[in-house]
């Protein structure tokens, strides 16, 4: 199998001094593994079945999009076959062609070798079952956010869907107002959430705000190719300073970087890929999100509905405000760290705010 010959002593030198963690033994032992799979294996379901084992004994992360180590490896086998990833059972008995095993393999041991996120592999990654451009440039989508948007914010604002019985109890406010008309995602990175939500709320416009120029260009990439021009609105801009101060929104959406210094320092080399200025955010990883608490009832309509992750960083939050009950939201699916606050609240709370904003910018809020 000269092709994988070939390969393994280009990034040979690339996983000594990158991983650190790979030997040459090893990589010799998986690329003699390859080989095998390429004489032996046959069918879409035999390939899927041998990367989930090769994940699981070369200890690949699975984190970044899914935490399902056959999805990932479905993923990988059918992307290479460009077949859809859900791809009907029935396929699974079809046999590969040999320069289709190469693909799968060869795509394999990059996973592996390289410990590069499959979506940054691809450059492809799916958020609210929508389709986007992913490099390295922002995180990989994989917020539970996800299921908050498909279920339009239900119930804080009204839906007609006559499944809406159906609906999974996130703990959002029964409230049930008019669909939002303008939505504010902060942070926006690749733009996935934004033009999800431009999706879910078509009547809407949508401003996608971020503070890093490249992060930009990926996020008008998918603005583009999902042709949403007229809806998404793209901002250069830190948190809120140069959000127009007239703008008045009746939903902000902000996944914003909230890990803290103690998981930085111990992130697998997944993680690595991914820009850490997307990631890190202080001692606690809360850092971004005092000053969003503060400052966004300045741009909320009074009825308006803030919802901000902040992933393992809750207990901290927690600590930080002992005295506000934020309403922390449960998901179908899996995922924490996810609260909802409204206009009221954050205005009631806004001297709290303010103090964790000077302590942690040293600058005095008038």
């Amino acid at each position: 199998m000269s092709e994988h010959d070939d390969l393994a002593e280009q990034e040979f030198d690339y996983a000594m001094s990158e991983n650190g963690e790979l030997t040459q033994a090893d990589i010799a032992a998986l690329y003699a593994e390859l080989a095998e799979a390429e004489n032996a294996l046959v069918t879409i379901r035999d390939f899927i079945r041998f990367v989930v084992t090769k994940l699981r004994q070369y200890d690949v992360v699975v984190a970044q999009g899914t935490t399902d180590e056959f999805a990932e490896a479905a993923a990988i086998v059918l992307h290479s076959l460009s077949l859809e990833w859900s791809a009907d059972e029935q396929i699974l008995e079809c046999k590969l062609t040999p320069s289709e095993k190469q693909e799968v393999l060869t795509l394999l041991s990059e996973r592996i070798i390289q410990r590069k996120p499959l979506s940054y592999l691809i450059n492809l990654a799916y958020f609210c079952n929508l389709p986007f451009y992913v490099d390295e440039r922002v995180l990989i989508p994989r917020s539970p956010i996800a299921e908050l948007i498909n279920q339009k914010f239900y119930p804080y604002f009204d839906v007609d869907d006559a499944k809406k019985s159906e609906f999974f109890q996130h703990g959002l406010a029964e409230k049930q107002l008019s669909a939002p008309e303008r939505i504010l995602d902060l942070c926006t990175g690749s733009g996935c959430i934004a033009i999800a939500l431009a999706k879910a709320f078509p009547d809407a416009n949508v401003d996608g705000a971020d503070i890093d120029k490249d992060a930009l260009e990926v996020a008008w990439t998918n603005v583009e190719h999902h042709e949403i021009e007229h809806q998404v609105n793209l901002l250069e801009s830190d948190l809120f300073a140069k959000i127009p101060a007239e703008n008045q929104y009746e939903l902000i959406v902000t996944n914003p970087p909230y890990v803290d210094a103690a998981v930085m320092a111990e992130l697998p080399p997944e993680f690595l890929h991914e820009p850490e200025h997307a990631l890190a955010a202080g001692q606690d990883g809360l850092d971004l999100v005092h000053q969003i608490l503060y400052h966004a009832p300045d741009y909320l309509t009074p009825d308006g509905l803030l919802v901000c992750e902040v992933g393992d960083s809750e207990w901290a939050l927690r600590q930080a405000y002992p005295e506000i009950q934020f309403e922390w939201l449960n998901f179908e699916k899996g995922g924490s760290g996810i609260f909802a606050i409204d206009y009221e609240e954050l205005m009631e709370y806004r001297d709290e705010f303010a103090r964790q904003v000077e302590r942690v910018t040293g600058v005095a809020l008038v």
